[in-house]
């Protein structure tokens, strides 16, 4: 079995064959990052998890590798609202094959659950929670609820 070192965390990592690793997650935000692309400790994804890894780049950063299983863009969407400076490093053969930053979208529908009880989205209509996305947090498109703080728990 194949192993590298990571010389700045002092870290014994295991390399994945295949799989999807993301870099550069803000510092205790990992097991969110687990929690809102859906794997939990009933799932039967393979994960290795670093937390507070030292970085040059951020300070101290999180590290996720899961085996067996590439992102499809609505996770990343997700991981873009709680870590915009992540990474997703698809990993094939041991080798990255693809690597690229996260990008925050403009609007983000269905991912975001409007804490508005009153809202529109929270009811029984056939319409998915739509938000758009501003420097000071997230604005529902249907009743201007601006979400600020903890972000990660509207997150459906």
């Amino acid at each position: 079995m194949k192993r590298e070192k990571d010389a700045r965390a002092g870290l014994l990592i295991s390399p994945i064959e295949n799989g999807t690793v993301i870099d550069h997650i803000t510092a205790g935000e990992a097991l969110n990052v687990l929690r809102i692309i859906g794997i939990t400790g009933s799932t039967h994804e393979s994960i290795s998890v670093a937390t507070n890894v030292e970085s040059k780049k951020i300070g101290t950063k999180d590290i996720v590798k899961i085996k067996n299983r590439e992102l499809r863009k609505e996770e990343v969407d997700r991981i873009a609202l709680i870590a915009p400076r992540a990474s997703i490093n698809i990993i094939r053969n041991y080798k990255v094959v693809d690597k690229k930053g996260v990008e925050i979208p403009d609007r983000v529908v269905g991912i975001v659950r409007c804490p508005n009880p009153g809202c529109i989205s929270n009811t029984n209509e056939p319409i998915q929670s739509c938000f758009l996305v501003q420097k000071k947090g997230l604005r529902c498109l249907y009743c201007d609820w601006l979400i600020t703080k903890d972000i990660t728990s509207h997150i459906i």
